[in-house]
């Protein structure tokens, strides 16, 4: 019979308790807990102060459990198999199941103050409240507010102190902090918010900004950390930041522990809410009485009322469009965060008035059942998935409805659908829908490139890749038919530039590239072209900014600071870009390739070298990476930056790959991107160190430029990507596919085979002979041709005032 022992008797040890017995386990099953009494509701705790009883509150033991109260377990034995309690009792155990929970976090200048997680703790609150007159908690979170109520309900008057700029910063946002506020305000609680705790002395807390708040009681709710320390002692794995590691089954690095609520680190988090602590519970028992179910993440989706006020948050608390209503008379907020289609809803926050959160909480993730305007105050009602009335295109308003009839009247694949329709003809971010209806209306999506190759993107790479195929002849012989078109021909010649080193000019990939590879340099609207030299991490000498300005002044150029940190270089006709490269490249610069699919620039905030925020050195890992990825060819631009704090000057997460310091390493978000479908990128690893982050980096890059459609930008791809971010983590950070050290190898062979393409140019006579503009340049010009300068055409057209207004 096996010995079931857990160590910890709150909530999620007695959820575990219960589906142990749902599920037949016929073991002995032990209870170790630390407080004097059974499992308690601890979500309704604020009421053991307003009347509750504790019977009320308490959980019945199962049948057939053991249980010892009063004893906190001290030591785990593992070799042994036993464990060790506070008065002195050893239990020995087949199984155990560590449920310790969590602490409350005491700043230290409030050492001594009380705190709210237990009976006990209330107890404690209400002996102090006794003649007291004044109280001050610290912390606005979730169970700060309780706290506070708590104080109020106790006739003390309140004062909450936040270091957050507002109340709940992990439920609502700005706007619904100020509408929360205005709340708890009129209730005549004090609200100190953006400053920090600086001393807690008799009958009052001093604040960081000066500010002294009378206070008999002061009450700690600013956080929780979880209790590893038992597995810390017996040599389990804990996370950096604490947290007992287990895998998705609850089990820890010893496989006879297993560990489940907020002492567990599940998926590199601790959760702190009773539904995810439930599913572990669940899932441990699951596994423990041999099953085989999975934690997989937990919906953090929250509705309570607090003082009074009714206060929801649901999905994700961002997204690439809002739709906001706000009454501050009312004291009403709702705010529902869409995706650039303003077809997908991701999240949303209510604050005075949660009507609409049971109807729309299940379409998080899902397509929006109405307009987004028209949810926030019906909440839309239950429907199937992708009625009619859906809408698929907010460019153009076209519902499923009407993509389903187009389908019906034999429009057969997208561009069909576009031009019937005109879904996806303007900014393309609902073709994905567009293919799934397809596919859902029975429909078999061709994978065909284009007309001559019946294979996608993807496989002509894997062919190419596979077979060493090196040349466009080669593969359209053995792979394709015809002599190829304006679609298949850049396709390959990127994916000949992915997998092999060479110039992208060299023999037979020169007839391949369109307009702008063709002359390596972008083609302006008036037939010029532009010049933009790389200016790694937008660092750059005195010397070469004067080399870039007498090049610009001795050919007539108009200039521009781009937006990626580098300047830009318009009016250059195509006979005069040997002759400007050549300067720049005799002055240090190289190829900014801002004409090809590839890296564009990795831009940078000052970082750690100057800022007085900065936490790590944005700028050298900007630098670094833009070398390291120089030259790349993809299916589309990429573009990335570095912030060097979570400030984000940098604007990472507007970017295919953007990195964020942290004080523990950096942050990787994949997947954003601006332009006319703005989306912010999806973190894919936090804290890593940098040698962790460029081979993470390396292998999404690599996975991206095998697997995705010709033309398609990182959002695109990893939101049709199957199985979302979840997968691609666990490909290029878990290499669940196996082909990290492939794709490893990949970009090695790219970063050794790097070489400047204008340099390479400039050096060879017949990749020279293609830059003329007619047939008689520039030797022997026509006299009867002459060019106008053409810097008035281009120059800024100043905006009227009242336009930007």
């Amino acid at each position: 019979m096996i010995r079931l022992v857990v160590a910890g008797y709150g909530p999620a040890a007695h959820r575990l308790l219960e589906a142990l017995a749902e599920r037949g386990f016929s073991g002995s099953v032990t209870v170790l807990g630390e407080e004097p009494l059974p499992a308690y509701d601890r979500v309704a705790l604020t009421s053991y102060l307003k009347g509750t009883s504790l019977a009320e509150l308490t959980y019945p033991v199962p049948p057939g459990v053991v249980t010892r109260l009063g004893a906190r377990v001290t030591s785990i034995d593992r070799a042994a198999r036993t464990v060790t309690t506070s008065d002195g009792h050893v239990e020995p155990y087949d199984v155990l199941v560590l449920a310790t929970g969590s602490a409350p976090f005491v700043p230290p200048p409030a050492a001594g103050a009380l705190v709210y997680r237990t009976i006990a703790d209330l107890d404690a609150l209400r002996a102090a409240a006794a003649g007291a007159a004044t109280g001050v908690v610290i912390g606005g979170g979730l169970l700060g507010l309780e706290a506070a109520d708590a104080l109020r309900g106790l006739g003390l008057a309140t004062s909450i102190v936040e270091l957050a700029p507002w109340l709940m910063p992990r439920q609502v946002d700005e706007g619904g902090g100020a509408v929360l506020r205005g709340h708890i305000e009129a209730l005549g609680i004090g609200v100190h918010s953006g400053v920090s705790l600086a001393a807690v002395e008799p009958g009052r807390v001093l604040l960081s900004d000066g500010a002294e708040v009378p206070a008999d009681v002061v009450v700690v709710s600013a956080g929780v950390r979880p209790r590893d320390e038992l597995a810390r002692a017996c040599g389990l794995a804990v996370g950096e930041r604490g947290g007992i590691v287990v895998d998705a089954g609850m089990r820890t690095s010893d496989p006879a522990v297993y560990a489940v609520g907020e002492c567990a680190l599940a998926g590199g988090r601790v959760y702190g809410l009773a539904g995810p602590c439930n599913t572990m519970a669940e899932v441990a028992a699951d596994r423990i009485t041999g099953g085989s179910a999975a934690f997989t993440g937990a919906d953090l989706s929250t509705r309570l009322k607090l003082l009074g006020v009714e206060v929801a948050q649901f999905g994700a608390m961002e997204g690439a469009l809002d739709v906001t209503y706000m009454d501050p008379v009312a004291g009403v907020y709702k705010k529902l965060f869409v995706s650039d289609d303003a077809a997908t809803l991701l999240g949303g926050i209510c604050v005075g008035d949660a009507g609409p959160y049971a109807a729309l909480r299940p379409f998080v993730g899902k397509a929006l059942p109405a307009a987004p305007s028209d949810l926030l105050f019906t909440g839309g009602g239950p429907m199937p998935d992708l009625p009619d009335d859906t809408q698929v295109c907010s460019c153009n308003n076209v519902s499923a409805g009407r993509v389903r009839a187009a389908v019906a009247e034999g429009a057969c694949d997208v561009p069909a659908l576009k031009a019937c329709t005109r879904a996806g003809a303007t900014c393309g971010s609902c073709v994905p829908m567009l293919k799934k209806l397809l596919e859902k209306s029975g429909v078999e999506l061709p994978k065909a490139l284009c007309e001559h190759f019946a294979h996608s993107r993807a496989e002509l790479f894997d062919i190419v890749r596979v077979r060493g195929i090196t040349t466009f002849s080669e593969l359209i012989a053995a792979h394709g038919t015809g002599r190829g078109c304006d679609v298949c021909k850049p396709t390959v010649a990127s994916i000949l530039a992915s997998l092999h080193s060479g110039h992208v000019l060299e023999g037979e990939r020169a007839a391949l590239q369109d307009t702008n590879d063709h002359f390596l340099a972008n083609i302006q609207k008036n037939g010029t072209y532009s010049v933009v030299p790389r200016v790694p991490g937008g660092e750059i000498t005195p010397g070469k900014l004067i080399a870039i300005g007498e090049v610009a002044r001795d050919f007539g150029l108009y200039t521009k600071i781009t937006g990626g940190q580098r300047i830009d270089l318009l009016g250059a006709r195509v006979e005069q870009l040997p002759h400007i490269w050549r300067r720049l490249v005799e002055a240090g610069f190289e190829s900014g390739h801002a004409y090809g699919k590839a890296l564009r620039t990795v831009k940078s905030c000052v970082g750690s070298a100057w800022c007085r925020y900065g936490v790590q050195d944005s700028v050298g890992l900007a630098i670094a990476l833009e070398l390291r990825y120089r030259g790349l060819r993809a299916p589309h631009k990429l573009k990335s930056a570095v912030s060097g704090c979570a400030r984000e000057c940098a604007e990472a997460r507007s970017k295919d790959f953007g990195i964020i310091a942290t004080e523990s390493g950096w942050n990787l978000y994949v997947g954003g991107n601006g332009g006319f479908t703005p989306r912010h990128a999806d973190l894919l690893a936090a804290d890593l160190p940098t040698a962790d982050l460029v081979r993470t980096v390396d292998r999404f890059l690599m996975f991206y430029i095998r697997t995705a459609d010709r033309l398609q930008r990182t959002s695109a791809w990893l939101e049709g990507l199957e199985g979302g971010l979840a997968y691609l983590r666990a490909v290029v950070v878990e290499d669940s596919l196996g082909i990290c050290a492939d794709l490893d190898a990949q970009m090695a062979r790219h970063v050794a085979g790097y070489a400047d393409e204008w340099r390479a140019t400039l050096e060879d006579p017949g990749k020279l002979a293609r830059f003329v503009s007619f047939v008689n340049a520039p030797g022997t010009p026509d006299p009867s041709i002459s060019f106008d300068t053409v810097r008035e055409q281009i120059q800024p057209v100043p905006i009227p005032l009242e336009v930007v207004r």
